[in-house]
């Protein structure tokens, strides 16, 4: 059995061929997609501004440890791209960035 480690990953991507309706509701959405909605989860939290040009996905990923960091962009990159279909979203190449946090190295300051 294997050692399950969880992943953060960041999957960012750019707006392609938009519709006017695609448009219309993500800048009627925007101010729940900004800044302050960044948060990992398993469903994504996907942050966009008014331009409508970049977009990022913010996931969290359980995964086998020994498939590591690669495989868990993969799966972030697909729920990506289901949810970008789902809505109805045309985009561009996907790129991803991945954290295991059960190996992450916290520094703390001495006082």
């Amino acid at each position: 059995m294997s050692t399950q480690h969880t992943y953060r990953v960041i999957v960012r991507g750019t707006f392609q061929d938009l519709t006017d309706a695609a448009r219309e509701r993500l800048l009627a959405e925007v101010e729940e997609h900004g800044l302050a909605a960044m948060q990992f989860t398993e469903e994504g939290s996907l942050t966009y501004d008014r331009v409508l040009k970049h977009f990022s996905f913010r996931y969290v990923v359980v995964s086998d440890a020994e498939d590591g960091e690669e495989m868990a962009g993969v799966i972030a990159e697909d729920r990506a791209r289901t949810t970008l279909r789902e809505a109805g979203y045309g985009h561009g190449e996907l790129r991803s960035t991945a954290t295991d946090m059960d190996t992450m190295k916290i520094n703390y300051k001495r006082r």
